[in-house]
């Protein structure tokens, strides 16, 4: 019976797991608190993160109907993460565990959104396997062989995917995060209305940031030949957009996928709820004949259960942290 806590950014969750069954997975969001700041502010994150972290917890044990002295481990989100947020999450962990007399089991947050597929009730992939890792923070193309043998492979050389959905959303003026409105917007959109660039670096690496830098420069170009541009061209602005950002890191996958002679697609992370991605790949999968595993969409952005996922297969072999050495935490793989 382990609990789990995951802080790693703007998302204050618990789960409790039995083995790899989930009995609760309980998220407290704060869009609202960084919605004014069009991103998320991390001293801000962090108070919220100590204002809701006991109640969230408490909720996880009522949800799961057991008593915090039924639980025989604990597992929590070392990194990688914002600082202060990771603290929150580290410390009450550390804590609790230390209260309860409990095993502690640090987990790497990017570890857990691949590891998520191996929740039970759901159809697990075998390894080795393609991890693909896409969220706001991270873009990642990974060698999986193992639950505990991850060979990073390709990541992104300045933006992540998510910041750049976010980011760009900014100059046309929606909300944070805009990654789900900007998918909702490109479905009554012409993908192919507008051409920006998809960067190719070297090796198996991704870049967004000139993907950014020339979509704000046509804004800023068009806008000062018509001041209701955006307006006029949302939906089709928003499509072009989503389908640039999403071939380039289609783009690294087939590459890798060839030159490993992996056949094995496995996704995480907040940018696998987005519609097109899923789309993309699914097409990929009937013509390549790809073994393609998308994660639950109540899984995609950051939660306890995978967190709790993960920390059960450390648990299993004893693969526990130390209460009072965190020299080693915010490493990534």
């Amino acid at each position: 019976m382990l609990l789990a806590i995951e802080t790693s950014c703007d998302d204050t969750a618990a789960a409790v797991l039995e083995g790899r069954k989930v009995l609760s997975n309980c998220i407290a969001n704060q869009n609202v608190i960084h919605k004014t700041y069009g991103g998320v502010v991390p001293e801000l994150a962090s108070r919220a993160h100590q204002s809701k972290i006991v109640p969230v917890i408490s909720q996880a044990l009522v949800e799961a109907n057991i008593d915090k002295k039924q639980l025989t481990a604990i597992a929590y989100t070392q990194g990688p993460g914002l600082l202060g947020s990771l603290l929150v999450g580290g410390s009450f962990a550390k804590s609790m565990a230390l209260a309860l007399d409990l095993p502690l089991i640090p987990v790497n947050h990017m570890h857990a959104h691949l590891l998520v597929h191996f929740i039970d009730g759901y159809v697990t992939p075998e390894f080795p396997f393609l991890g693909i890792t896409i969220s706001g923070g991270h873009t990642q193309l990974i060698l999986v062989k193992g639950y505990f043998n991850f060979e990073l492979i390709g990541t992104t050389l300045d933006d992540a995917i998510g910041e750049a959905f976010d980011k760009c959303g900014k100059i046309m003026g929606l909300s944070y995060p805009a990654g789900q409105e900007i998918d909702k917007l490109a479905k009554n959109g012409d993908k192919h209305r507008f051409a920006f660039p998809i960067a190719n670096p070297k090796g198996y690496n991704v870049s967004y940031s000139g993907i950014k830098t020339a979509f704000m420069n046509f804004i800023k170009i068009e806008e000062a030949k018509d001041s209701k541009f955006i307006k006029k061209n949302l939906n089709d602005l928003c499509a072009s957009l989503q389908n640039s950002l999403i071939q380039t890191i289609l783009n690294k996958i087939k590459i890798v996928s060839n030159d490993f002679g992996l056949n094995r697609i496995v996704i995480g992370g907040g940018v696998a709820a987005n519609s097109e991605i899923c789309n993309e790949l699914k097409k990929q999968k009937t013509k390549n004949r790809l073994e393609l595993f998308i994660p639950p969409i109540e899984y995609t952005t950051d939660n306890a259960a995978m967190i709790g996922i993960a920390g059960y297969f450390k648990l299993n072999e004893r693969k526990y942290g130390n209460l009072f050495d965190e020299s080693k935490s915010r490493l990534q793989i």
